[in-house]
């Protein structure tokens, strides 16, 4: 039985106390950091760019899980590599050439992730699960935090499990948008293996406790 992760979302963190925040996730239970990267175009919303990221891996003592919610993202893709990203997830939606995108990741030293928007069916991804480290189901309309979780997407990681089953492949599911503490024993359930979590941990009173609660939940 592979062990469940939580990635908090630095999207939900307060950047006026940006440090303080990824110190709180050094020394939680947290497992990775998510690291949302938007630009007003594939998505309404910008997020934070190269400098803050090279700023957060100074700081940052865990996995750097960083998801580009961005148009052509190849050309960036050294780029993320030599902040020292370590898993790097782009959309299905924005790649024209999947396997190509896939394989210029993998070659830049970091693990391939795909993520998917609710609209998109898993079954899309069936040509290259074995190329992937990872596939990011989307919970919510990407761009914006705070949003309510779509009930469908338990149907979706189960569909993905079976696929990742049926191809032996050894991808992990991820799951983004509306995780908390009453819908992350479900998703792992399902067949989840990493959850992203922003609005609920980093607006809690206590947000080291409130990772401690969801990673009991799903141990």
């Amino acid at each position: 039985m592979n062990k469940k992760l939580i990635a908090p979302s630095l999207l939900a963190a307060d950047f006026a106390n940006l440090q303080r925040d990824i110190e709180m996730v050094n020394n939680s239970e947290a497992d990775w950091f998510h690291i949302d990267v938007m630009d007003g175009m594939f998505v309404p919303n910008i997020s934070f760019g190269m400098p803050v990221i090279k700023a957060i891996a100074k700081h940052a003592t865990k996995t750097l899980d960083t998801h580009l919610m961005i148009v052509d993202p190849d050309r960036y893709i050294e780029d993320f590599a030599n902040l020292g990203v370590n898993y790097l997830t782009v959309h299905y939606e924005t790649c024209n050439h999947l396997h190509r995108t896939i394989q210029a990741i993998t070659a830049a030293g970091m693990k391939a992730g795909i993520a998917l928007n609710p609209h998109t069916s898993v079954r899309v991804l069936e040509e290259v699960i074995n190329d992937l480290d990872l596939v990011l189901i989307m919970s919510v309309n990407p761009g914006f935090g705070g949003q309510s979780f779509i009930e469908n997407t338990y149907k979706k990681v189960e569909q993905l499990k079976e696929m990742i089953l049926a191809h032996n492949a050894n991808t992990l599911i991820e799951v983004d948008g509306g995780v908390n503490a009453e819908n992350a024993k479900k998703l792992t359930d399902a067949g989840a293996d990493v959850l992203v979590a922003g609005s609920f941990i980093f607006s809690s009173n206590n947000p080291n406790k409130t990772i401690s609660e969801i990673k009991n939940k799903i141990a």
